[in-house]
């Protein structure tokens, strides 16, 4: 704690006879609008399209707009805030700004870092499924039975009860070394010409593929009763805490926040950025995009459902089953169904792919600040060893049932845990006065009590969090899967990301310079 005070008295964080300035070396986004696209690119991904579509759906419906609203306010916007003023006012990754913030918040960065690790990994594997299903939509090349083809036909699909099985399948590996060469050849652009540069391109052809995509499916024989089932309102679910648990977590985890994505993205933000303008600009065109992709998608899952003479609630489905399952077979019914499949899978492929480019992001720099190594050589340090673990794992015919582990444990005891962890250290150390204050200098909008009360809340909200699904996968298991295999991937990869953390804490930095805030 003395050094804590320390640092934050001087405003310097000091280890060698040399001083950087902030901002000095370091990349930097051309503009406001550059890091704007680049945050959104980031935040907007497979999540908006196939998760909080049935997230609505299933809380409440319409009603669930309130907590969704809440959450945003209370949770999602603040959060953003204190992720973009620690990136900005300490200038590097998440284990950098960790540590110039306190030096013993160093492992909560390095935490963030392997995190992003395990999601960069398994995320590929989905962007080149959604680029490939970008050209079978061409010719439908599911057939009549897209849940046989996906599991059987295209993943190959093992049983693990019967063992694991690394046996290398075609259809996948090819499109996912593809995926990786094209997202690392932007990262070895550098900031502006690689990141900023692919939103700039990937962003606006995203909202237009996306918005053909909605009012297509609005026009499809029954869209109307998906968006009745989607927008009619249960008020009854307000009641429900799990209702407003399920606004949290959409929030939490859409919009790119405690995960080191934010904090490295604002580091390259110029000094006198208005920092909670372009929040709330980041996270209302967040939601913004989530509501659109709900009526897209419940338009279309109405069409299918009046196709086969069901009700939604037996079509509606999220996550994988939506893309891989149901929308195969909406494309198989629907009048241009190609082209309505090609705008899809299309806007699955860019809204994943500039997601990825921000998740491979932060181990970079990471590597970049710690080592004190260039762009290029930082790009491919980091990126071959994924490629080859990421097709080594997720390329076989078990690539889907550890996707589906990895996902879990690494969404609630990576992401969640690393931000409760970190925030009770903040809160408890009184580091929100001095990041509200570095907030208030340059923004438009300025932050006080209710900021402060908002992350401390959120706190709490993030602890109820960890200890409800912790007790049911402890108590449940998860999704059937075998003991030894939850243990391995799930619990086994959560608590090997602390002890990692950790120790690459305990590093020496290479040519640790002293760094001075700005006043």
């Amino acid at each position: 704690m003395g050094l804590h005070y320390f640092f934050n008295d001087t405003r310097i964080f000091s280890v060698t006879n040399q001083t950087m300035s902030a901002g000095e070396s370091r990349e930097t986004f051309s503009g406001r609008s550059a890091f704007i696209l680049a945050a959104i690119g980031s935040a907007v991904g497979l999540g908006n399209i196939w998760r909080f579509p049935y997230t609505t759906y299933e809380n409440g419906g319409g009603a669930f707009i309130i907590p969704y609203l809440v959450a945003l306010l209370t949770a999602g916007i603040p959060l953003l805030f204190l992720d973009f003023a620690i990136g900005h006012r300490y200038r590097g990754a998440a284990p950098l700004s960790f540590r110039r913030l306190n030096k013993g918040y160093e492992t909560f960065g390095w935490w963030q870092v392997l995190v992003n690790v395990i999601i960069g990994v398994y995320y590929a594997v989905v962007l080149g499924w959604a680029a490939v299903y970008t050209y079978f939509s061409i010719s439908k090349q599911w057939g009549d039975k897209p849940v046989d083809f996906f599991i059987g036909e295209f993943l190959k699909m093992g049983d693990i009860s019967n063992g694991v099985s690394f046996e290398f399948v075609g259809m996948v590996v090819y499109p996912l070394i593809a995926v990786w060469i094209i997202a690392l050849a932007v990262l070895a652009l550098g900031v502006q010409k690689g990141i900023a540069k692919s939103s700039s391109v990937l962003m606006p052809l995203l909202v237009v593929m996306f918005l053909v995509l909605v009012v297509s499916s609005l026009f499809l024989p029954g869209a109307a009763k998906g968006l009745d089932a989607l927008f009619t309102p249960d008020w009854s679910k307000l009641s429900d805490p799990s209702v407003w648990i399920a606004a949290y977590g959409q929030i939490f985890f859409s919009l790119s926040i405690c995960f080191g994505i934010m904090i490295t993205y604002s580091s390259y933000l110029k000094k006198n950025s208005d920092l909670t303008g372009t929040g709330l600009v980041v996270g209302f065109a967040n939601s913004s995009f989530e509501v659109l992709a709900g009526i897209g998608v419940f338009a279309a899952l109405g069409f299918m459902a009046a196709s086969a003479g069901q009700e939604v609630s037996e079509v509606a489905k999220g996550g994988i089953g939506l893309a891989f399952f149901a929308f195969p077979t909406i494309i198989n019914n629907a009048p241009f169904g190609s082209v309505l499949g090609v705008l899809f899978f299309g806007s699955l492929t860019f809204a994943a792919l500039t997601s990825f480019i921000s998740v491979i992001e932060v181990i970079i720099a990471a590597v970049q600040d710690k080592l004190k190594m260039g762009r290029v050589k930082s790009t491919f340090v980091v990126g071959l060893p994924m490629m080859f673990v990421s097709v080594t794992l997720f390329g076989t015919t078990t690539g889907l049932p550890m996707l589906d582990v990895m996902d879990k444990f690494v969404n609630y005891f990576g992401i969640v845990a690393v931000a409760f962890v970190s925030l009770i250290a903040i809160v408890a150390n009184e580091n929100l006065g001095l990041l509200g204050n570095h907030i208030n200098k340059t923004s438009s909008f300025k932050v006080g009590f209710l900021w402060r009360l908002s992350i401390v809340a959120t706190t709490g909200i993030l602890a109820f969090m960890l200890l409800s699904e912790g007790a049911k996968l402890f108590t449940n298991g998860y999704e059937g899967y075998p003991s030894w295999f939850v243990n391995t991937f799930g619990w086994g990869m959560a608590a090997t990301l602390v002890v990692v953390a950790f120790l690459l804490s305990r590093l020496k930095w290479k040519n640790e310079t002293k760094f001075e805030v700005e006043e």
